[in-house]
C-alpha cells in the first residue's frame, strides 16, 4: 500500500481512542444475532476492537444494520456466506450483513479495527430526497456477486479522510447536537466516496428498492431460523412462510443470504454450537444433537470445516485462552 497523508493522519488519530478487545458473545441475542443499541434519532455505531488469535468472538452472526469494516495493523480474513475476503490494512469492507460473518482466526493473527455500523434509514427512507438512496447503493448493488472492498491506496485516500473526521466527529466531547450532526456529515462524506468508487449510481432506483424489499421479506425467515434452527426446514415450508413459490425462493435468498437455505442453516447451528462449546460443559454429541446434527461425524466435519479445528480441539484452545 502507497502510504498517503489521509493514512497517515487516520492512523495518527487512532492513537488517542481506545481500542477494545473483540468480545461481543453478551451482545449475541438468543438467536445469534448480534444487537447493537441504536438510538432512534441517531442511529450510527463506531465499534473500536482490536482482534488477536488469543482474545476474538468466534462464530458467525448477522444483523440488519449496514456495516463498514476497516483493519487498521494486519491482514484479515473475512467471512460472508460462503466467500472469504482477504483484507490488508487501510482495505474498507462493505460488510453483506445479513449474510453469517465472522473474522477468520490464523496463526498471528493482531490488528485493530474500525466498525461504522447504522439503520439505513438514517440515511435514506420514505419522505428522504430521492438522490439520498445513492448513498446506500454500495450495501445493495453487488450485481457482479463479488464483496465490495475499496482497497487501500490513492483511490482511498478521501474515503480515509472522511473516515478520520467521521472519528473526530463522533468521539468528541462536545454537545450531543454537535457530535451527532458532525457524524451524519461526515458518514455521508464516506458513503459518497464509497458510492463513488464503485459507480454504484449505475443502479437504476427501482433496482435498489427491489432488492431492499427482497431483504425486508425474508427477515421473517431469517428470525424463524434464528429461534428454530434445530428444526428441518424444507424449501417449500421456508418459501411458504415468506409467501413465495419455491423457485422464486430459492433465487431471492441466495440474492440476499450468498448461500442456499441448507448452507445456512448450517452456518446458524454451527455459530450456536461453538457458542456452547465455549459456554457449557455439554458433551460434543449433546451439543450436536441440540444444534441439529443427528450425525456426530457430520457436525464434526462441518465443524472443522468452518472453525478449522474438531470440537473437541476448538474447546480445549478456549479453555487454555481463558487459563481454564
Amino acid at each position: 500500500m502507497k502510504t498517503t497523508h489521509a493514512w497517515k493522519a487516520l492512523i495518527s488519530a487512532c492513537t488517542r481512542l481506545r481500542f477494545e478487545p473483540h468480545d461481543i458473545a453478551a451482545q449475541l441475542d438468543a438467536r445469534g444475532r448480534y444487537e447493537v443499541e441504536l438510538q432512534p434519532e441517531f442511529p450510527l455505531s463506531i465499534k473500536l476492537f482490536h482482534y488477536t488469535s488469543k482474545r476474538h468472538t468466534r462464530g458467525g452472526t448477522w444483523h440488519e444494520r449496514l456495516e463498514l469494516f476497516i483493519p487498521l495493523d494486519g491482514p484479515v480474513k473475512f467471512r460472508m456466506g460462503e466467500q472469504t475476503v482477504a483484507l490488508e490494512p487501510g482495505d474498507m469492507l462493505v460488510v453483506d450483513n445479513l449474510k453469517v460473518h465472522h473474522v477468520v482466526d490464523f496463526p498471528g493473527f493482531d490488528t485493530r479495527a474500525i466498525v461504522v455500523s447504522f439503520q439505513p434509514e438514517f440515511v435514506y427512507s420514505l419522505g428522504s430526497p430521492s438522490g439520498d438512496y445513492t448513498f446506500l447503493l454500495p450495501f445493495y448493488s453487488k450485481l457482479d456477486r463479488r464483496p465490495h472492498v475499496l482497497r487501500a491506496g490513492q483511490e482511498a485516500g478521501p474515503a480515509h479522510a472522511a473516515l478520520m473526521a467521521l472519528l473526530e466527529a463522533y468521539f468528541a466531547k462536545d454537545i450531543p447536537q454537535w457530535v451527532q450532526v458532525g457524524s451524519k456529515a461526515f458518514l455521508l462524506t464516506l458513503l459518497y466516496h464509497l458510492a463513488r468508487h464503485f459507480r454504484a449510481s449505475d443502479m437504476l432506483r427501482w433496482e435498489f428498492m427491489r432488492q431492499q424489499q427482497r431483504s425486508l421479506r425474508l427477515k421473517k425467515l431469517f428470525d424463524h431460523i434464528q429461534v428454530h434452527f434445530a428444526e428441518k426446514l424444507s424449501v417449500g415450508a421456508a418459501s411458504k412462510l415468506v409467501g413465495m413459490s419455491p423457485a422464486a425462493f430459492m433465487k431471492a435468498f441466495k440474492q440476499v443470504a450468498g448461500m442456499t437455505l441448507v448452507s445456512y442453516l448450517n452456518h446458524v447451528r454451527l455459530a450456536r454450537a461453538a457458542q456452547l462449546l465455549r459456554e457449557t460443559d455439554k458433551s460434543v454429541a449433546d451439543i450436536a444433537a441440540e444444534t441439529g446434527f443427528a450425525d456426530q461425524s457430520y457436525f464434526d466435519r462441518r465443524f472443522r470445516c468452518a472453525f478449522g479445528s474438531a470440537p473437541s480441539v476448538f474447546r480445549k484452545r478456549v479453555e487454555i485462552q481463558n487459563g481454564i
